[in-house]
């Protein structure tokens, strides 16, 4: 079955059980998974990039999934985070759409669905999302690496769900992933970038509640 999810059910003993599959939008592109609804059983994320969508598969609590229910999400989603990020203990979805060049919010309604997207700006040419703290505010921020400007971008949450006006550090050429970590043991989320144009990595530490380039 192509554009479809798979699921292998683990035996326990180190073997997984048969795929089953489920359908999903055109081109699903990045995945993730958590509880969405409260009921404390794992459910499945997934950005459709060929549709423009993200598709959410609650789970039954016996290996089985719903059907997708989909959400615009544009234009282009290819990476997706999970993550409260409204203080309400419900994970929303944060989608990454590189031809919208930002990042679209869905708030958790509570339910098991979503609110309409916000869409905050992100660079022209956005490629990779990570989340960390970059302010040690205890709130989920986000950082884009983004292809096209040579930069990395940080959107700052203000707690209530909504993001601040991106700030911009500079990087190598062409930075295509990016990734989180306290990389200096001073529990500080800082940031490591892929910089292919350049052949190399970028670290940027964090100092007194901004980034170092």
């Amino acid at each position: 079955m192509s554009d479809s999810i798979s699921v292998l059910l683990n035996a326990g003993n180190g073997i997984f059980l048969g795929q089953v599959e489920y359908p999903s939008d055109i081109y699903p592109k990045s995945i993730a998974a958590a509880a969405v609804n409260n009921d404390n059983k794992t459910d499945i994320v997934v950005a459709n990039q060929g549709a423009h969508t993200v598709g959410v598969f609650l789970n039954f609590g016996n290996g089985t999934f719903h059907n997708q229910t989909s959400y615009l999400s544009l234009w282009n989603p290819i990476a997706l985070k999970l993550r409260d990020v409204n203080e309400d203990n419900k994970p929303d979805i944060a989608v990454l759409v590189s031809w919208s060049a930002g990042v679209n919010i869905h708030l958790n309604a509570g339910n098991g669905t979503f609110l309409t997207a916000n869409i905050y700006p992100a660079g022209p040419g956005p490629t990779s999302l990570a989340i960390g703290d970059f302010n040690n505010d205890n709130q989920t921020d986000l950082v884009i690496a983004d292809y096209s400007s040579n930069n990395i971008s940080t959107l700052l949450n203000t707690g209530n769900g909504t993001f601040n006006t991106q700030i911009i550090y500079s990087s190598d050429s062409d930075p295509i992933a990016v990734a989180v970590a306290d990389i200096n043991k001073d529990n500080k989320s800082d940031i490591i970038v892929i910089n292919v144009g350049s052949n190399n990595i970028g670290v940027h530490l964090q100092c007194y509640n901004y980034l170092e380039n």
